[in-house]
């Protein structure tokens, strides 16, 4: 079998039931130069079986004798692949019909091949498909190959491992590799931006995330949501050893202050007994990093930005159930 051009890397925890559907998705594709690793550690949410992978010879399935998390499940599967590229999905992920050959043609218009590849997505929840939170940057980046450093922006949009292709070469020789933990994205993909020497972006959507139900990041055993600050302090500590610019920091601080207000604002995701302790955690990563003379945001989310700079818990919630109180007022008048 020659090398493949794209080695898929899918963790095979399977909450929702939607593995089979990723990998068809995948194996559905007209261009055939690819590779699909399929990785089970001894997770619950592991099958015993992947039927795929008894049907198809691009599917081969890679058992881990523990239970290792996400984080290590990828890094297993990224020493297994031959091909040029990795792409990192889930299982809740479906590959756009025609992805593979809108990579290869895009990947083909360079003399010297990129070392990142990256690429839009969706998202379908509810019934509704949502667009992803990079489009805007990603149409503003141009035809041309660069470095990321050069596009400060892109350290402001989510960090998400499945929206962009990773060249194997850059992967060793970067020494790549995901962490333990929740969120174990983040820090890899901030290093990859930074370690690459050529970037080049397609401006298409092709993969989409579907979630049936709200299911929280999987991680490491015994990982919980406090990981994020431990993974954004590798993030940073990257940007010291590179010498970024200071709008590289100003666009991952302002990432990642968003990040901390998500996950305190999804319910469920951290615990009321936990809630003190986890803002104030992130209102120390705010005074840490903050730039000098940075702007908060303008609406509602300068107000959380503001909160969360001062530092008291109890008038953060306090402005969050007033917020959710004029919610309802004004459902119910409406």
């Amino acid at each position: 079998m020659p090398q493949p051009l794209f080695s898929v890397v899918v963790p095979a925890h399977d909450q929702q039931g939607q593995l089979s559907d990723c990998l068809e998705s995948i194996l559905d594709q007209s261009f055939g130069g690819f590779e699909v690793i399929v990785v089970a550690d001894r997770s619950p949410a592991c099958p015993e079986e992947v039927r795929q992978a008894g049907s198809d010879p691009r599917v081969s399935v890679l058992r881990l004798n523990a239970e290792v998390g996400v984080g290590r499940v990828r890094n297993a599967g990224a020493t297994r692949a031959t091909g040029s590229y990795l792409l990192f999905l889930d299982a809740d992920h479906l590959l756009s019909p025609g992805a593979f050959l809108g990579l290869v043609d895009r990947i083909r218009e360079f003399d010297e091949e990129p070392e990142l590849v990256l690429f839009g997505h969706t998202r379908l929840h509810a019934g509704r498909v949502w667009p992803g939170a990079a489009e805007a940057v990603l149409a503003r980046a141009g035809s041309g190959a660069f470095a990321a450093c050069e596009r400060p922006e892109l350290f402001g949009v989510p960090a998400f491992a499945w929206d962009r292709l990773i060249s194997r070469q850059l992967w060793t020789r970067a020494g790549l590799g995901f962490p333990d933990g929740r969120y174990e994205e983040v820090p890899t993909v901030h290093e990859a931006l930074l370690r690459a020497e050529r970037v080049a972006v397609l401006e298409r959507e092709l993969v989409q995330l579907r979630r049936r139900q709200t299911v929280h990041p999987a991680g490491s055993p015994g990982s919980c949501e406090f990981d994020l600050f431990d993974q954004y302090e590798r993030s940073f500590a990257l940007l010291d050893t590179a010498g970024a610019p200071a709008e590289v920091r100003a666009q991952l601080f302002e990432r990642m202050v968003r990040h901390y207000l998500f996950v305190l604002d999804l319910a469920g995701c951290v615990s009321r007994a936990e809630r003190p302790q986890f803002f104030h955690r992130a209102a120390a990563h705010y005074q840490r990093w903050v730039p000098e003379g940075f702007r908060r945001p303008a609406g509602r989310a300068g107000v959380k930005f503001s909160l969360l700079a001062g530092g008291v818990y109890s008038a953060f919630e306090v402005a969050k159930l007033t917020q959710i109180a004029r919610t309802a007022v004004a459902g119910r008048i409406g």
